[in-house]
């Protein structure tokens, strides 16, 4: 089973905050801290090692201590271009991928996926939630900015992306991937609640325990 020492967290933060009004999401407050750095900060005892993706404001992102990449694809190609220049720069066996719109995913993200990659000899172990559905039940949505990936992908990824493509499904769908459902009693259900405009930002943090 992957250890703490083995993985490389990744927080991402290269979107366009198009949603925001053009913001840049990452430097957005909560709970006191811009969002990039409060998602570093969960992630980091989970992980051996950090690093930021960002396409903006790099001196900003840089002042949180850990090495920041911008995207190697042009045009805020999403989450996938991310996910190649984490593992153009990943050192250890595995890369975490976290979304820093999402501040209150689970402090026990990482051992959970990895130990479903171990139980089910995974290449890639993604996070689930538990999403309400109109008829008042729920169903689990996969995360797939929440992915705990094997290093050796990352030919496999430049190929995927030197075709044109960017749908993060798309490219996990062609290699053995577990699915992690983050359903169990005491599992937050705000844990995968993302942000994707200041509203939803204000929103989440006043419905956050403290």
């Amino acid at each position: 089973m992957p250890r703490t020492h083995d993985i490389t967290g990744l927080v991402l933060a290269g979107g366009r905050g198009s949603r925001m009004g053009g913001v840049d999401k990452g430097l957005q407050g909560f709970r006191g801290r811009p969002l990039a750095l409060h998602t570093l900060l969960r992630l980091q005892p989970q992980v051996g090692r950090v690093m930021i993706n960002a396409n903006r404001n790099l001196p900003d992102y840089a002042a949180f201590g850990a090495p920041v990449w911008p995207d190697g694809l042009a045009g805020y190609a999403g989450p996938l271009a991310g996910f190649l220049v984490g593992l153009e720069h990943c050192h250890t066996p595995w890369l975490l991928t976290v979304p820093c719109d999402t501040p209150l995913f689970p402090t026990d993200l990482a051992p959970r996926l990895a130990a479903a990659a171990a139980a089910q000899g995974a290449d890639i172990a993604m996070a689930a939630a538990p999403e309400p559905e109109p008829d008042g039940g729920t169903r689990l949505r996969p995360q797939p900015v929440f992915c705990l990936l094997r290093a050796s992908l990352l030919e496999s990824l430049q190929r995927f992306t030197q075709e044109g493509g960017r749908q993060v499904g798309r490219w996990t769908a062609q290699h053995p991937c577990a699915i992690v459902a983050f359903d169990q009693p005491g599992d937050d259900p705000l844990a995968f609640r993302n942000a994707n405009t200041l509203a939803e930002l204000h929103t989440l943090q006043g419905q956050a325990a403290p």
